[in-house]
């Protein structure tokens, strides 16, 4: 029981502790990613106290994330891109998505596949986290200055005319729905386009105003403006709280710097009664369950994001995971990934359910909770009961934090996030090919491929692309290292010991070969030539198999060409000491015993060789 006291207390004030920290970033994760600070808090609450209930880690503290917000604003934007700009319609499938990603979480756990996500390259995840860093500072940009694109009426304007075509694009795709769409008369047409406001052309022209203006090259795009009308109140209150974030951690870190930047800052801001703008309303009172995801969306029209939902529990999974590794290191204790996997689908599943924004393991707030004195669960379940009092408590308050603070707050959190010890390795990595006139790392190639297609084009491809780019490189240099060992291609070969008293009379008509590794696909070139190298007085040759331990498919084809080559020449083919896994895999496709009969194959040397005396000597 003295135990359990002494446990409670560092679980209380650690979870309390990582609460305090956890408040500001998940109110700003929230706005960034679209959906609103509610969101982002009722992910930090739900995901924090299940993850914490019914994973692995006793330490870990969970919610939103720097890498799952950044990936979550852009499914957010393309499928309120492709609802008509209406958040209200995408919803469903916003969270739809979310939920997904959740339960595909849970699977992987329960299937075990936890221990493989360390497998993931490490130059993969660099160029993806300093993407996710660039992504966010460049996006926050705008709201730091003030300019916010859909409210610029003259930069609205130039979108008029395209507003205008969609609108009556929509008409005549509602029309074909209906069935009346009729091409040679547009008089239904003509009557429900005239019904069409210059509210409704304004409000499409806002939303594809904000559209093109997302993203890292739409904010680059609109910056030159931007900067032409820069809100200097706004711009002076993201500058405090950078100064103040940075500033404080020089005087101290028992209390965190971004809480106290988020305090300050509002605090001026609102006994000044400054005219700044605030962030979205945050709902008072209990979150609830948005129903519409289970009434209003079909699973035929998820089929698209199933691969986004996928990327998105991949990633969720190795961020928990790297921040469980980090948990561990600290405690000296070991965590049990499969587990921890189920345990964040849970709470990201949950927290789809009532609207919350998804989340992974958090290394900041665990490695906070961690000196806090938390031990166990019961820490990552205090600090979301925090976070839910605070949601019950102080929501009106809340809703008057400057939005102008919490970009300045992300700001600090994209420089944050930047693999810098990756980047600072870029010129001492071995330069092992060669592009053009170029040479390079393979690792800084993929990393750079990654952060340019991250940053520029789409998160989710660009793992995919950097994933496969990754494994097609190991590949190759474990197939170049393997088959230099292998030593498939050489005609003059060194002379084992028990070929020192072969025959002279049969050296011009047995050829003796050895196969001194795996034959697998980086060996199988060279192996092909094999046929051409032998000489053409050869009558038979003698391939040695003992230190063949593996042969893939691609060997096994490699090796059936091969025989059938010699074949066509009337060469006899003899093996010696054949392993089981590859004579297994030659009986699959009958190269034995239609290329190689079982006299053909022999235990040992000296038994290949009385065969030899047997059979050749009669035709010399």
């Amino acid at each position: 029981m003295k135990d359990f006291f002494k446990h409670f207390k560092g679980d209380a004030f650690g979870g309390i502790t990582a609460g305090i920290v956890a408040l500001p970033l998940a109110l700003a994760f929230g706005v960034s990613s679209g959906l609103g600070p509610s969101a982002g808090l009722y992910g930090a609450i739900f995901i924090s106290f299940f993850a914490a209930l019914f994973g692995g880690t006793n330490t870990q503290i969970s919610g939103p994330t720097a890498p799952m917000t950044a990936v979550s604003m852009v499914i957010i934007a393309g499928i309120i891109a492709a609802n008509d700009g209406s958040l209200e319609k995408a919803l469903p499938a916003i969270l739809t998505v979310f939920l997904l990603a959740g339960l595909m979480q849970i699977g992987l756990g329960a299937m075990g596949l936890g221990k493989y996500i360390r497998y993931i390259p490490y130059p993969v995840v660099s160029g993806f986290m300093t993407a996710i860093g660039v992504i966010i500072l460049v996006t926050q940009i705008l709201p730091s200055i003030g300019y916010y694109p859909k409210e610029d009426a003259e930069y609205v304007e130039q979108f008029k005319p395209q507003a205008e075509e969609i609108i009556l694009e929509n008409i005549l795709k509602e029309e074909a729905g209906e069935g009346i769409l009729v091409l040679e008369d547009f008089k239904e047409t003509i009557s429900r386009a005239e019904k069409i406001t210059q509210d409704d052309i304004a409000k499409e022209s806002q939303t594809l105003a904000a559209k093109n203006a997302s993203g890292v090259l739409g904010s680059l795009k609109v910056l030159p403006r931007a900067l032409q009308n820069i809100n200097w109140l706004e711009l002076i209150l993201a500058l405090g709280t950078i100064f103040i974030i940075y500033g404080f951690k020089r005087i101290t870190t028992a209390v965190p710097s971004t809480l106290v930047a988020l305090i300050v800052m509002s605090a001026i801001a609102i006994l000044a009664g400054l005219d700044y703008r605030p962030i979205p309303e945050i709902p008072q009172g209990l979150p609830e369950l948005k129903t519409e995801i289970f009434t209003s969306f079909s699973l035929g029209s998820l089929t698209p994001y199933i691969f986004t939902a996928l990327t998105l529990s991949l990633l969720g999974a190795i961020d928990s995971l790297l921040t469980s590794v980090v948990a561990d290191n600290m405690t000296k204790t070991k965590h049990k990934p499969n587990k921890e996997l189920v345990g964040q689908g849970i709470g990201n599943s949950i927290a789809a359910m009532f609207g919350g924004i998804p989340g992974a393991g958090a290394t900041i707030r665990t490695v906070v909770n961690i000196k806090s004195g938390g031990k166990t669960r019961l820490s990552g379940m205090i600090a979301g009961i925090l976070l839910f009092v605070i949601l019950l408590a102080i929501a009106p308050l809340a809703s008057k934090i400057p939005a102008a603070v919490l970009a300045g707050i992300l700001i600090t959190v994209g420089i944050g996030v930047m693999d810098y010890k990756g980047l600072r390795a870029i010129p001492f990595l071995p330069k092992d090919i060669k592009l053009g006139p170029l040479k390079l790392s393979s690792e800084v190639l993929v990393m750079l491929i990654v952060l340019i297609l991250s940053s520029f084009w789409d998160l989710v491809y660009a793992v995919g692309i950097g994933l496969v780019i990754a494994s097609l490189m190991f590949m190759k240099k474990i197939g170049d290292l393997t088959a230099e060992r292998s030593d498939v291609k050489s005609l003059k070969e060194e002379t084992w010991a028990d070929e020192l008293d072969f025959p002279e009379k049969f050296k011009e008509e047995v050829f003796i070969k050895h196969v001194k590794g795996p034959l697998f696909f980086g060996s199988t070139s060279d192996f092909q030539a094999l046929s051409l190298q032998i000489p053409d007085t050869a009558s038979h040759v003698i391939i040695r198999l003992g230190r063949m331990q593996y042969m893939d498919q691609s060997g096994l084809y490699a090796m059936e060409d091969m025989l059938l080559d010699l074949k066509k020449k009337n060469v006899t083919v003899l093996f010696v000491n054949l392993l089981k896994q590859p004579r297994y895999m030659m009986e699959r496709i009958d190269i034995i015993p239609d290329f190689i009969p079982e006299e053909h194959i022999f235990k040992n040397f000296h038994s290949c060789v009385q065969w030899i005396k047997g059979n050749v000597e009669d035709k010399v």
